[in-house]
């Protein structure tokens, strides 16, 4: 079971945009918390503790216990508004949650021994197809994030779904394929060296054919002119 992180947060008195600017020139961050059987409740939140959940890079996929004032529930992040320059949180959406709620959500991948990859030792360049999977689960049952062995890898090889380790409960969003989580990519140089090469070659070819083309039309002048010197 996920462990519930502490989000506090104020009542927001009014709601509308002039409130929601209101609260930004205050240095808070607007949202709203909806679901349940509850009516829809406006507050303010600090900015800090929204940027923290951000940096972790599981924001989505945690259960947070909603702390405004006397009151407590347990939510989780739907939709988050960011400033399109600065980056900083503008808006947060906040989902109520029982034990009984089951959710999709992106659980991040953690990519370990890198050193044990034979093909990234030899250079190789690791692909990361994915860096979060989507599952369902509980709100009591999402995992922490997922443990991606790079051991053993080859350049040319790849890490599939079905290798993952799925919690009792949680299941993936995509069934109807084993897609691909990363590869081991060759290096680019040896690709641009491989690349450079095959131009090379047909550029070879292309000289070549050019040159047999020019001796053959040598060949036909000549003989067109010994044609006309005959005629004479």
């Amino acid at each position: 079971m996920q462990e519930a992180v502490e989000l506090h947060a104020d009542l927001r008195e009014r709601a509308g945009k002039g409130a929601a600017r209101a609260a930004r020139r205050a240095g808070k961050v607007p949202g709203v918390v909806y679901g349940g059987k509850e009516a829809p409740k406006i507050i303010n939140l600090d900015p800090r503790e929204i940027q923290k959940g951000m940096d972790s890079g599981a924001f989505f996929a945690t259960i947070y216990t909603l702390k405004v004032g006397d009151d407590s529930e347990r939510v989780i992040p739907r939709d988050l508004q960011v400033h399109p320059v600065k980056g900083l949180p503008q808006h947060v959406d906040l989902l109520r949650v029982t034990s009984s709620t089951r959710v999709t959500v992106e659980v991040p991948c953690t990519f370990l021994n890198e050193e044990e990859s034979p093909g990234l030792k030899r250079g190789g360049v690791l692909n990361v197809v994915r860096f979060a999977i989507e599952v369902i689960c509980g709100v009591d049952d999402i995992p922490q994030g997922f443990d991606v062995d790079l051991t053993g890898l080859e350049i040319g090889d790849s890490v599939h779904a079905s290798t993952l380790s799925l919690p009792s409960g949680v299941e993936l969003t995509i069934t109807d394929r084993d897609f691909t989580i990363a590869t081991v990519a060759a290096p680019t140089v040896v690709a641009e060296e491989e690349a450079e090469a095959a131009e090379g070659e047909e550029g070879e070819e292309g000289v070549e054919g050019e040159g047999a083309e020019g001796a053959e039309s040598a060949e036909d002048e000549g003989a067109e002119s010994g044609e006309k010197k005959d005629d004479e």
